[in-house]
């Protein structure tokens, strides 16, 4: 099926009449859209458009606030605790990456963790709010349990993403986004939509043996760690998610492994706890983006094994995206997520929807 062109603005304004028609506050749902418009732009699209449907159902049934702020509980020259007020994920994310930055123009060091939170969209998106001030940034989340720990037949962690933002010269940058999953729950749900099997080692049915079915993996089943099996290293993936569940759950004081409730049965509220840290490079070693260009430089110099496929470094891939996006004109979609998006629209009386005049071969 062909797949159509929508541009940023058509996108953040059609998120933005979703979200506000469900009683959002203008400003959360403009945060919400420009975090999921950023996902698909960067070729996130597990994280993106796909995920809209889920904000409103949230809203819509309560189990999300929709009014207030967060709030800061504790605090110190470098450090603070926040409660998110079971805000949008997009709302208290952006509240405490702001906050981290903050503290580390005055302290070097800036690292908030929040409880009370919802679903955030990609973790780079907070990480890379450092690089506007020439600043390393991470940020870490939990989830519902959606990933069975090696060895083991039941989910009890998230695919508990990680994301590490560093600057360089001219802009460049280094910007790592991953689970400690083998890949993102949306991967799968995309597929599963689409009709098509997924690679093996994404995740396992419902006996913890690997499978390429993603009805398998969603019904019953769970996501891998990165390294899929024990043989090839699935404990090492399994080790990272706890590591995150540690920096979130844990420090935080928020839900954690099996305790958070499960992906998408909105029985209570979430209270995912987050993570976000801001480096100031200048109260190191000088020369920081000098050292950090010759870096990327080095593995993007190298010759590769395929003439064909370029040694590249984390953020060149969404780099590419992008590009491609600009040169199109807009951000493409699969006809069959437009068509689900709109009568998700539909359903809550939004008239004026996403198009789909603008077809563009698969």
């Amino acid at each position: 099926m062909s797949r159509c062109l929508i541009s940023h603005s058509e996108l953040q304004g059609f998120i933005e009449r979703c979200m506000t028609a469900v009683g959002t506050k203008p400003h959360h749902a403009r945060s919400l859209a420009e975090v999921l418009v950023e996902g698909d732009h960067r070729g996130h699209y597990s994280h993106g458009l796909n995920r809209m449907d889920m904000y409103v159902k949230d809203i819509k049934s309560g189990i999300c606030a929709k009014d207030g702020e967060p709030v800061v509980e504790k605090e110190s020259a470098a450090t603070a605790l926040v409660d998110g007020k079971n805000l949008l994920g997009p709302v208290v994310g952006n509240f405490c990456m702001k906050l981290a930055i903050k503290k580390a123009k005055e302290a070097g060091i800036g690292w908030v963790v929040a409880h009370g939170s919802n679903h955030y969209g990609i973790a780079g998106y907070y990480a890379m709010q450092a690089l506007k001030e020439n600043m390393i940034g991470m940020s870490f989340t939990n989830t519902s349990p959606l990933v069975v720990p090696t060895r083991g037949k039941e989910c009890t962690l998230g695919t508990n993403p990680i994301s590490m933002a560093a600057p360089a010269n001219g802009g460049d940058s280094f910007v790592l986004d991953m689970a400690t999953s083998a890949v993102a729950l949306g991967k799968v749900e995309l597929h599963e939509r689409r009709g098509d099997s997924i690679p093996e080692g994404w995740g396992c049915d419902a006996q913890g043996k690997l499978s390429t079915d993603p009805k398998r993996v969603l019904q019953g089943g769970g996501l891998v760690p990165i390294g899929g099996s024990e043989a090839t290293g699935g404990y090492k993936g399994y080790g990272l998610g706890m590591m995150v569940e540690v920096f979130c759950g844990i420090l935080a004081g928020a839900q954690y492994s099996k305790h958070v409730r499960t992906w998408k049965v909105t029985d209570r509220v979430a209270n995912l706890g987050q993570c976000f840290v801001a480096i100031n490079p200048e109260n190191f070693a000088p020369g920081f983006s000098d050292r950090m260009s010759d870096l990327l430089s080095i593995q993007r110099g190298l010759d590769p094994a395929d003439p064909g496929c370029p040694v590249l470094a984390a953020g060149d891939p969404e780099r590419i995206h992008m590009d491609e996006c600009k040169k199109i004109g807009g951000i493409s979609y699969h006809l069959k997520v437009v068509n689900y998006m709109n009568e998700c629209a539909k359903s809550i009386g939004v008239s004026s929807l996403l198009p789909c005049d603008k077809l563009i071969p698969n």
